[in-house]
């Protein structure tokens, strides 16, 4: 039996979900609070490490998932573990997303 996937989100990570949160904030408390859920519980979503394809921007070893617009950048730590790197809104100029 596989043993299940622990989540750990970086610094980097955890600032973008702050960022993004202010942003949409300014239009909609509501709004805000259901694209972080969203992104949060997506995250959770990950049952085994190689789930989600490799970015077509960064390559490997990082992967990615899409939430609305925006792509959660992570990395496979080791069998049981992956980080959550990064979260990136699709709309920028992927130039942007850089590692």
């Amino acid at each position: 039996m596989q043993k299940p996937i622990k989540i750990l989100w970086d610094n980097q990570a955890k600032a973008d979900l702050k960022l993004i949160f202010e942003f949409i904030k300014l239009k909609s408390l509501q709004g805000a609070n259901s694209v972080i859920r969203d992104i949060v519980i997506q995250s959770k979503n990950i049952h085994f490490a190689e789930q989600y394809q490799v970015d077509e921007f960064l390559g490997e070893p990082y992967r990615r998932m899409i939430v609305r617009n925006y792509k959660i950048i992570y990395k496979i730590h080791s069998e049981t573990e992956i980080r959550i790197l990064q979260i990136f809104d699709t709309r920028q100029n992927p130039i942007k997303l850089k590692k």
